[in-house]
């Protein structure tokens, strides 16, 4: 009999095993949830300790929580059955699993529902007395019910319809991580991330559309193989569509004068975003780069690069951009930057802008949003003070950074990094 041969057939047989807890799992969820059911004896099912069968239990699992789990289980036969009956044990229901297989052993995902009072490290505890080792744990929310195929399948259309969500995209798709576009290698320098991409551990690099490199970090968790694969038709299929960013636009309308028209701009409006800067004055200019005035007109290019976030551009009827507004992926934070020109500027343009792209950082699930300027700039702090956000001040150096976090609820509901136990 050959290894492949063997280890599938071991591989069979622990699935069998699973299947039967599975199964007893699925038989307490009906006494629990039932009034009616049949007693605990006939069903298999094993009582929890400490309570009555019928609806004691039933009154004892209707608060529950939602959990995410990862962990590593030996190749052989029997592993994931008793993971699974060792779950069931504690009236853990398995929702959904994702096997990973790895050179050795093999990594299992969980969606799981606990009884609320069953903390997380006494999970993991439950966890690593059935074999499983390198459990990551974190709590799940609604969200989380969605089924992986179906997931990659909506993070795919989305990519499709617009080149800058694919950042967005792969944050979803792998979690919480940090995601940079880092510019193609100078000619003669040595060669860049290879075509099919690298995997390293906690670390992924995927070479970008534009010949540059996509770099994911995640180091509280290493990549699979399964979410390198993914990640990678994700890149590939924004690479084979092109250049692409959404057409709509809607209506600015000023407290004085004529309404203006908000749209998204992208590496086609670079003519007239330098037309632009060549009418805004050198304060202007000063207070929006931060830096030399001369070195302005070299930003454009990034800045309207579907890559790198998402611009919005003000426009007049005649077809003049008046205003930019930008939205960049900052590794794992988001940076919100203005600049109206100065025939434009106090009419409102600059908040209304603002308020849009705030929207968009929520829509993308952003927690926080910051904005780099300058203390002199009372403009952009009476903007930011007009969110009527949460706001947070930090000034170095005559540099003003202000962080407004638009849902403090939502983030702080889960741990950085969730919680990890390594068995040895």
């Amino acid at each position: 009999m050959s290894d492949v041969t063997r280890s599938a057939k071991n591989r069979r047989r622990g699935a069998a095993g699973a299947a039967a807890a599975i199964t007893a799992g699925l038989g307490s969820w009906w006494t629990r949830r039932h009034g009616h059911a049949p007693p605990a004896d006939d069903t298999g099912a094993r009582p929890r300790a400490g309570t009555e069968t019928g609806a004691g239990t039933a009154a004892g699992a209707a608060e529950s929580a939602l959990w995410r789990m990862r962990t590593t289980v030996r190749d052989e036969p029997g592993s994931l059955a008793a993971l699974c009956t060792a779950l069931a044990e504690r009236w853990v229901d398995i929702l959904s699993l994702q096997t990973h297989p790895l050179a050795e052993g093999t990594v299992d995902e969980f969606l799981l529902r606990a009884p609320a009072a069953l903390p997380g490290p006494e999970l993991t505890a439950v966890v690593a007395a059935a074999g499983g080792t390198d459990t990551w744990l974190e709590r799940a929310d609604a969200h989380d019910l969605v089924d992986a195929p179906t997931r990659v399948l909506g993070l795919a259309a989305r990519t499709a319809l617009d080149a800058a969500e694919l950042p967005l995209a792969l944050r979803q798709l792998l979690g919480r991580c940090t995601i940079r576009s880092l510019p193609a290698p100078a000619a003669g320098a040595a060669a860049g991330v290879p075509a099919e991409g690298v995997l390293d551990g906690t670390v992924l690099r995927l070479r970008a559309p534009e010949g540059g490199t996509i770099s994911v970090e995640r180091p509280h968790l290493p990549f699979t193989p399964t979410e390198f694969a993914r990640a990678r038709a994700l890149v590939e299929l924004d690479a084979r569509l092109g250049p692409r960013v959404p057409r709509g636009q809607e209506v600015l309308a000023l407290p004085r004068g004529a309404d203006l028209t908000v749209r998204r701009a992208d590496p086609g409006d670079l003519a007239a975003a330098k037309a632009m800067h060549d009418r805004c004055s050198p304060r202007t200019l000063g207070l929006r780069y931060h830096g030399p005035v001369g070195d302005a007109d070299r930003y454009l290019g990034h800045l309207l690069s579907p890559r790198f976030g998402r611009t919005l551009a003000v426009q007049t009827a005649a077809g003049r951009i008046v205003g930019l507004g930008h939205l960049l992926w900052d590794g794992d934070e988001t940076e919100v930057a203005l600049l109206v020109e100065d025939a434009w500027q106090r009419r409102g343009i600059g908040a209304g802008l603002l308020a849009r792209l705030v929207a968009m950082a929520a829509e993308a699930g952003c927690a926080q949003v910051y904005a780099v300027t300058q203390a002199s700039n009372t403009a952009m702090v009476a903007a930011m003070r007009g969110l009527g956000l949460p706001l947070d001040y930090q000034i170095e150096e005559g540099t003003l950074v202000i962080t407004a976090t638009l849902d403090p609820a939502a983030a702080g509901t889960r741990s950085p990094h969730g919680q990890r136990v390594t068995q040895e």
